[in-house]
């Protein structure tokens, strides 16, 4: 359909996974799981319900009559009862117990739940598939130098692959909090109207066991252990912003390593890939612009800012709820997910292709080694017998005077050529050479890669084996 609004991030960013784990399927047919175990779980427990009315219903579960349904929300005005009725015209019998004692929020808030963690699930998958494609690039970069930039200007030399894993690390340290969210997962159960459970005790007649046990059969038998203990009508909206500030995390580690990319294909040292008819400008043909990491940074702010709807409404919900949740969550949640789902899948791509210019890197570092390197030449220069002070100055003067071609007349950097011409030095050529060698200047770079991959990234991968394999793809 092209005569109506169509979000951008189904039509051009977010995965067809993450598009149907939000879709009305995924939704309405989660509610006919939750109907079906309400009643499943209420006949084991003593109600008067048959074991026609379940089969009924499980006959019907994965069948729905969306014509009906929303013919039914336009008389009624309400989407889980149009649903109720839509299901009773299929399963006529089952009509007189289906959604026996719940409340909407039963169906309602256990789908939102059951959705969002497996929507994270997705996320990690992906999470750690570009940890994977990061942690190959780290290795094979891990001892290639290159200039470090604090202030975003040169500073100590570090390695393309020691650089690399300032973006691993951080999206571990997300790894880490998604898992959290996953190792507490609980589902809001069967609370009733405003959490006190009135209704489910009213039909067991008083037996407080067995309201509890409903409550907990119900998300046993939906793969859950745990229930929220106490709940208004809804789960706490506490739990929204928590996950999107989870989401938040995964966008603000993308949006540095799309800055870096950003500012590295400026300098013309590494470079996201960038396909044989990709066209990078309308006007400019030369232009190869780094879309999909700008596309990242886009799509991060976008993601960064979303979690400010959910912390709303988390504070402001007022006793057991107000529905003023319910319009912005729809939206907030669902499009935060798809957004940092579009951006793992630009990343994983990102990640696979990185192209590295060794050359214009060493031309880089050379161009701002020679000051670097000025502490060690007056320490040799103080070892052949010269006076320290005296050389600090020789070595302040050149300096300034290098600068001042590199700077104001647009020259090379000849700081080393000056330095051979000053007799206070006393060193050779090939002397000079072996201290400007750039591997002289990296440090533990090399090392703290290796420590990093293997103590840590390389055991996650292990572990996480069978996530692996799973490749990043740019729609359009």
């Amino acid at each position: 359909m092209r005569d109506a609004y169509k979000s951008p991030l189904q039509g051009r960013y977010a995965s067809s996974e993450m598009l149907y784990l939000f879709s009305e399927e995924k939704k309405f047919k989660t509610w006919r799981k939750l109907w079906v175990t309400l009643a499943e779980t209420q006949q084991e427990l003593g109600l008067n319900i048959t074991s026609e009315q379940v089969e009924e219903l499980r006959k019907y579960s994965e069948d729905i009559n969306y014509e009906v349904a929303e013919a039914w929300e336009r008389k009624v005005r309400h989407d889980v009862m149009a649903h109720v009725h839509a299901y009773g015209e299929q399963a006529v019998k089952a009509m007189p117990i289906i959604h026996l004692g719940a409340t909407s929020c039963y169906v309602g808030d256990n789908t939102d739940l059951i959705i969002m963690y497996e929507a994270l699930e997705v996320i990690k998958k992906k999470l750690i598939n570009v940890i994977d494609k990061l942690a190959k690039f780290a290795d094979e970069y891990k001892e290639m130098p290159t200039l470090g930039f604090t202030h975003l200007q040169p500073a100590q030399l570090t390695t393309v692959g020691k650089r690399a894993t300032l973006w691993i690390q951080d999206l571990w340290l997300d790894l880490e909090e998604i898992e959290h969210v996953l190792a507490h997962k609980r589902l809001r159960g069967a609370k009733g109207t405003t959490g006190t459970q009135a209704t489910f005790l009213n039909l067991f007649e008083g037996d407080f066991e067995k309201v509890k046990l409903l409550d907990e059969t119900i998300a046993k038998k939906l793969g859950y252990e745990a229930v929220y203990p106490v709940t208004g009508q809804t789960y706490t909206r506490k739990f929204d912003s928590i996950v999107l500030n989870v989401l938040s995390s995964v966008a603000q580690s993308a949006y540095k390593f799309s800055n870096d990319i950003r500012i590295l294909q400026h300098l013309k040292e590494i470079e996201e890939p960038f396909e044989k008819n990709q066209i990078g400008s309308s006007a400019m043909a030369y232009k190869r612009n780094p879309m999909r990491t700008e596309r990242i940074s886009s799509l991060a702010r976008y993601v960064i800012c979303d979690t400010l709807n959910p912390a709303i409404t988390a504070s402001t919900q007022w006793f057991e709820r107000t529905l003023d949740d319910s319009a912005n969550k729809r939206i907030a949640v669902s499009e935060a997910f798809l957004a940092v789902d579009a951006i793992l899948e630009i990343y994983m791509n990102v990640a696979d292709g990185l192209v590295v210019y060794p050359r214009v890197i060493h031309k880089h570092i050379m161009a701002e080694l020679p000051f670097m390197a000025t502490e060690v030449i007056l320490m040799e220069g103080v070892k052949r017998g010269g006076d320290r002070q005296e050389l600090h100055e020789r070595v302040r003067v050149l300096s300034m005077e290098a600068a001042a071609v590199v700077k104001q007349e647009g020259g090379e950097n000849d700081l080393i050529e000056r330095i051979l011409k000053d007799d206070h030095f006393k060193m050779s050529e090939e002397e000079l050479r072996n201290i400007l060698k750039p591997e002289n200047f990296i440090g533990c770079a090399a090392m703290q890669v290796e420590d990093f991959l293997g103590n840590i990234i390389y055991p996650l991968l292990k572990e996480n084996e069978a996530l692996l394999g799973v490749e990043g793809h740019v729609r359009v």
